[in-house]
């Protein structure tokens, strides 16, 4: 039996979680800053420096927390479906779900018009990458689950789909053709395995 192909990290989720986890390191540091002020030389009764302290406690963990998980979001496809992990959700779509897949770039699929201008800096880098949208008979979960934990840059519009951003986006299609059709997408280690099956069958001296 074929065994599940790469994992491929998800370009979006990453980015955006690269683009938080130093400012809540920032604001971690502010405040505790100024707890330590505070502490030293109390200027404002009614702001504890405890208070302070816990604040930039709690940007730290945040922080933490982000530059943990940015690279445990990921993309595999599988026999018989195509696995979409993130950190808060797991599922699995299966092949006959899937209509059709299609590629075009993120640009084409999120004008910039259509957003405002600090979402618009923070799409700006991903705007020249090519991405494969995966058209869906329906989604295996809620919609309303599926937009609390995904960006809206997996979404292009409200049709069933999604879209993927990766870095070999033609190996990902690859390998989804591959399993769609039935097809090992990695012969040359199924061959290995069939040659130390042969191997081990020869009698030993």
């Amino acid at each position: 039996m074929a065994r599940g192909g790469h994992k491929f990290p998800l370009v979006v989720y990453r980015h955006l979680l690269s683009r938080w986890w130093t400012p809540m390191f920032a604001i971690g540091l502010v405040m505790f800053a100024l707890a330590y002020g505070e502490y030293a030389h109390p200027a404002y009764p009614f702001v504890p420096w405890q208070f302070l302290a816990g604040v930039g406690v709690l940007a730290l963990c945040v922080g933490i927390l982000f530059l943990a998980i940015r690279r445990m979001a990921y993309i595999q496809p599988m026999p018989g479906y195509i696995k979409l992990v993130t950190p808060f959700m797991r599922i699995n779509i299966s092949y006959k779900r899937l209509v059709k897949t299609t590629t075009a770039e993120m640009r084409q699929l999120f004008p910039a018009k259509s957003m405002s201008g600090w979402i618009r800096g923070i799409f700006e880098p991903l705007a020249s990458q090519t991405a494969i949208v995966l058209e869906l008979k329906s989604y295996p979960v809620s919609p309303a689950l599926l937009r609390m934990f995904l960006s809206r840059f997996f979404f292009k519009d409200r049709t069933p789909h999604l879209v993927i951003l990766v870095r070999d986006w033609m190996r990902l299609s690859a390998e989804i053709d591959s399993f769609r059709s039935g097809m090992d997408p990695n012969p040359a280690s199924a061959k290995k395995r069939g040659s130390d099956s042969i191997l081990s069958r020869l009698p030993r001296k």
